[in-house]
């Protein structure tokens, strides 16, 4: 009888991000500093340098690294220019986790903070064009809890933008808005319509 046999390899979950990167023997080393990652195995080419997969467990997930294949049309984002993608990560120890990764060369996008949603999150671009977000939830919030805060929180912005909008040229608040992180765009979701209509009308100084 044929040994049975599952579908999911151990140890893998539904999804598993897969990274392409330019150095991945490197790349490998930065998120063993940063996250703790622990290497599963790697697998080279046949010049015996290049990455073609290794496996990476963070946490109790796993993520997938190998080298860009140019000749194969796949590459890094640093090759590219830019990343679309970002990969979220929990941690308990949030605070260390950010310290280490910062420290190995990790560009801050969104600093780590406390923020309305109950979580203490930040952002960052790893030197390998790779962005990662991580958090630990500090607060368990329902859902009217997080669309009151996430309307003050937008109060909030708009109480900025009108203090400052008295002594610099003025542009419109909505093209303002646009260079506000994700995490804040989604705010504006949940606010009231009275307060849009606000920001279209608002004034702010220019940069």
């Amino acid at each position: 009888m044929p040994r049975k046999v599952s579908p999911v390899p151990k140890g893998f979950r539904t999804v598993t991000p897969v990274l392409t990167v330019a150095g991945a023997t490197s790349a490998i080393e930065f998120y063993a500093c940063a996250f703790g990652a622990k290497e599963r195995c790697r697998v080279y080419a046949a010049d015996g340098i290049s990455v073609v997969h290794a496996e990476l467990k963070i946490g109790n997930s796993l993520v997938i690294v190998s080298d860009e294949l140019p000749a194969q049309g796949i590459y890094a984002p640093t090759t590219l220019g830019a990343s679309p993608v970002a990969v979220h990560l929990y941690f308990a120890d949030v605070d260390t986790v950010w310290e280490r990764a910062i420290e190995a060369g990790a560009t801050v996008i969104v600093p780590l903070t406390d923020t309305y949603w109950g979580e203490r999150y930040g952002k960052f671009v790893d030197p390998y064009g790779h962005i990662w977000s991580i958090a630990k939830r500090v607060e368990a919030l329902n859902a009217d809890e997080i669309a009151a805060r996430a309307a003050a929180f937008a109060g909030s912005l708009l109480d900025e933008v009108v203090d400052e909008s008295q002594s610099v040229p003025m542009v419109k608040a909505k093209e303002v808005v646009t260079d506000v992180p994700v995490e804040a765009e989604e705010v504006l979701t949940d606010v009231p319509v009275e307060a849009k209509e606000v920001l279209t009308d608002a004034t702010v100084e220019a940069a």
